[in-house]
């Protein structure tokens, strides 16, 4: 009887040191594993889009190109198949949470050990969710996050790609430059952003979709422009 192929899974952090530690993480549970790496946002839905039949996704909290549970919520979206483990600096219980409220199979804080990395690894691949006692005690999302989460889920890879540039406080021009497209292929994608997310303007979308920003008190809101 032939053995099952190996599995592939993918590290997703823009830390080389990090990715390297989860690495050897995967390699001691899974010594034939296939490992994939991307170090931000654009690298990592290229590399889900090219790789379907990956079997886990160790995802870091803050890509460049997203913030907070943005990436996570709308992978989640367009590869409900694909298990994402999100592994983050971020270790308050109230932010293992939310990951787990919008998908997560998992959470592994970057300080666990290497047998802690292993055991959660483990335990995800056999089918079960994994992340620390406290996450499991800690407030739930509320519904205005879960709101925001399910318009963002709505939004086409491109339409979320120019959302997170409005975020960065880009404007048309320049996001068209950034992506290679025109300034009017912007402002198409900027009013089907408004009317997925229920948005009046930049401002209003980018508070909204702030919500998924692990503190969303933080996020600063746009420069305003004629759309």
């Amino acid at each position: 009887m032939s053995s099952p192929p190996p599995a592939t899974v993918i590290v997703a952090d823009d830390h080389p040191l990090f990715r390297e530690a989860l690495r050897g993480a995967v390699a001691r549970v899974l010594p034939d594993a296939r490992l994939c790496e991307a170090d931000g946002v654009e690298s990592l839905y290229t590399l889900v889009e090219s790789e379907p039949d990956a079997d886990l996704l160790l995802l870091d909290l803050n890509m460049p190109g997203a913030q907070g549970f943005s990436a996570l919520v709308h992978l989640r979206a367009l590869h409900p198949q694909l298990p994402i483990v999100v592994v983050s600096a971020r270790e308050e219980p109230v932010v293992m949470r939310r990951a787990l409220d919008h998908g997560a199979v998992g959470f592994i804080p970057k300080s666990a050990d290497a047998a802690t990395l292993g055991s959660a690894i483990t335990a995800v691949l056999a089918g079960d969710r994994w992340a620390p006692p406290a996450a499991l005690s800690a407030p739930a999302a509320d519904d205005a996050e879960h709101d925001a989460a399910r318009r963002v889920r709505e939004l086409t890879p491109q339409q979320f790609r120019v959302l997170q540039m409005l975020g960065a406080g880009l404007l048309n021009k320049q996001i068209a430059y950034d992506l290679g497209v025109s300034e009017a292929t912007i402002k198409a994608h900027v009013t089907a952003i408004l009317r997925k997310l229920g948005a009046s303007n930049r401002t209003q979308a980018v508070l909204i979709a702030g919500r998924l920003a692990v503190d969303p008190g933080a996020i600063v809101p746009p420069p305003e422009e004629t759309d």
